[in-house]
């Protein structure tokens, strides 16, 4: 693991105090985790974004036309 230095604003450093001492844990601790967190939220988000765009299925009208859109939001 390494060491960082971060800046904070004063009113977030004591939210996280805080928060931290809530789940008994380091204020580094809990922002390694949310960290960790927020790095495997954004790569599962870019995993289904690129599986949903593969998949051309949901593209396809299976070679029936597509109705008119005054028909649809008429």
């Amino acid at each position: 693991m390494k060491n960082v230095t971060i800046t904070v604003e004063d009113a977030t450093l004591e939210w996280v105090r805080i928060e931290a001492a809530k789940r008994n844990t380091s204020v580094s601790r809990l922002v390694g985790e949310m960290l960790t967190d927020k790095m495997q939220f954004d790569d599962a988000y870019a995993r289904a974004l690129r599986e949903w765009v593969a998949d051309t299925s949901a593209f396809s009208s299976g070679g029936v036309p597509y109705p008119a859109r005054e028909a649809v939001h008429g």
